[in-house]
């Protein structure tokens, strides 16, 4: 029930089957299929078990089809290890052919068998080696992300968990450990947790109160026990259908979360204690680089009109599965500044990495406490929005919002570039901005519902938007696309007769942000240009 109730809990993320390994005494048990959990969970009921140790996965297929052979856990050729893989083996095509020519057979076309036949090889070439040298040796040799945990057939208890550029955390609960990916598969059960760091493994047995944990790369460090700082009601859906409408109206919460204990009544001013340390070099900074991937992206478009427009900063805006492949110039005076609301997001993290390698101040806005990314910057800002179940981000990215103008209204009353009575309206603005808000979603409730039975039929959307609102129209644009299925693009209006227009016809839907602001007039245009194609 524990892994199964796990899996469920990660369902939110994707995925096209799943599995389980059970182990009891000297025997290891696979059960998969491609599907839903709740199919898996019904195959398992004619089942009767005593295991105590076990894992579990759902797959989102990248090498092979959602096939059963292709699901999670994998058995090594000889049934000694049991293993599920988080992540991508790059060079698991030229470790196949390694193990193809020592006549290891394969059942399916996964990386992750790859990486279960290849850990079984070195364990048989080491009989007698402990497993930090058979691990070392083997990982040496293995290029990719990946976040595992492995049964070992000859040492029941056991179980293995190695981590690179995919997150693993462990529960420590009363006599027992959970491990898993995400907090939400453990926090029913326990929130002391500790998150492996890089490159880090830990050794699993009911016979030890602690987790054994050590290294590949041979560092030291002492593991730190953190606690999960929400619990089990925080993800469920509280009366909603689903978690991304639950969300939506978390929003008005979330919002006052971010800025509670950071706006000071009197004077009127913000209080960033995460980035406290680091104003100097913040305020004496020639340039800023956001960095992230996705709806943190679209967030960073805003952070940089807000910091060009009140910090007078030069802001540049980077994917960061771009920017850390293309040799960025990056000196020791500036700062990097990597969005993310898990903190565990590969391309961000990877990114920062680089930053600090070259003597950049690296910063972080996240919403998950102890994860990757803060543990690993200078500082940061969290974003405090609660846990996001929903695959579309909803209420992070208008918390990530209002972390961004708190940092820029922040750093231009630091720097002095921005007029005491302006300063004061906007953050009278931010204060009541919650309320608004659920004022919006309560107003809007009913005419959304409308829109959406009146166009669900469309096949492709345009939204558009200027200034502040062209980063929301790409954000739209998103959310219509990830949950609808809908092809949609987001553009900057003024750029519509540059390409797009070409398609507006009576079949497509235009969505047009027009605010009351110095561009509204400019955006009638648009729209007025829109109405003559129909």
């Amino acid at each position: 029930p524990i892994l199964l109730e796990g899996l469920k809990r990660l369902e939110y993320r994707g995925y096209d089957s799943a599995g389980v390994a059970l182990q009891e005494k000297d025997q290891i048990a696979v059960y998969k299929q491609a599907g839903k959990v709740s199919a898996l969970a019904r195959a398992l009921a004619e089942f009767s078990f005593s295991a105590t140790v076990g894992i579990a996965h759902t797959r989102w297929a990248t090498h092979g089809a959602p096939t059963d052979p292709n699901a999670h856990p994998h058995l090594s050729y000889d049934g000694a290890i049991a293993l599920v893989h988080n992540g991508i083996i790059e060079n698991y095509a030229a470790l196949r052919a390694r193990l193809v020519a020592e006549g290891i057979p394969f059942a399916s076309e996964t990386d992750t068998e790859v990486l279960a036949h290849w850990l079984a090889w070195h364990r048989s070439q080491r009989p007698t080696a402990s497993w930090e040298e058979v691990l070392r040796a083997a990982f040496a040799s293995v290029e990719g992300t990946f976040g595992i945990a492995m049964l070992v057939r000859s040492e029941p208890g056991l179980v293995i968990l190695v981590r690179r550029f995919s997150p693993l955390l462990v529960g420590l609960g009363e006599g027992e450990f959970i491990a898993a990916s995400d907090a939400a598969a453990i926090v029913a059960h326990t929130r002391r947790v500790l998150h492996l760091e890089e490159d880090e493994v830990a050794l699993l047995h009911p016979s030890q109160e602690a987790p054994h944990v050590f290294s590949l790369a041979d560092r030291r460090r002492d593991p730190r026990i953190e606690y999960i700082d929400w619990d089990l009601s925080a993800i469920e859906r509280g009366g909603f259908p689903h978690y991304m409408l639950k969300e939506i109206f978390e929003q008005p919460h979330a919002l006052r979360d971010c800025m509670r204990g950071r706006i000071r009544q009197e004077p009127l001013e913000v209080r960033l204690g995460g980035i406290s340390s680091v104003m100097d070099r913040l305020v004496a900074a020639p340039r800023l680089i956001l960095v992230g991937c996705g709806t943190s992206w679209h967030a960073a478009l805003v952070g940089e009109y807000l910091l060009e427009q009140l910090a007078r900063i030069p802001t540049e805006v980077e994917y960061a599965s771009e920017f850390r492949y293309r040799d960025p110039v990056i000196g020791p005076q500036d700062v990097v500044i990597g969005i993310s609301q898990s903190g565990e997001t590969a391309d961000t993290l990877a990114a920062l990495r680089l930053a600090k390698e070259r003597g950049a101040l690296v910063l972080g806005i996240t919403n998950v406490v102890g994860s990757s990314i803060p543990r690993e910057t200078h500082a940061g800002i969290y974003i405090h929005a609660g846990p996001e179940i929903g695959v579309a981000s909803t209420k992070a990215f208008t918390a990530q919002l209002m972390a961004l103008s708190m940092f820029a209204l922040h750093l231009g009353s630091a720097r002095y570039t921005i007029e005491r009575t302006l300063h004061d309206t906007l953050l009278e603005a931010l204060l009541r901005l919650p309320d608004q808000v659920e004022a919006t979603l309560q107003a809007l409730n009913e005419p959304v519902k409308a829109l959406a039975e009146r166009f669900h039929t469309v096949s492709n959307a345009l939204y558009l938007g200027r200034g502040y609102n062209f980063p929301v129209a790409l954000e739209g644009a998103l959310k219509l696309k990830e949950i609808s299925y809908i092809h949609a693009e987001g553009y900057p209006a003024a750029e519509m007769k540059h390409g797009p227009i070409a398609l507006v016809d009576e079949g497509m839907l235009v969505v047009v942000i027009a605010l009351r602001d110095s561009l509204y007039e400019k955006v009638i245009g648009n729209i007025q240009e829109v109405r003559a194609r129909g």
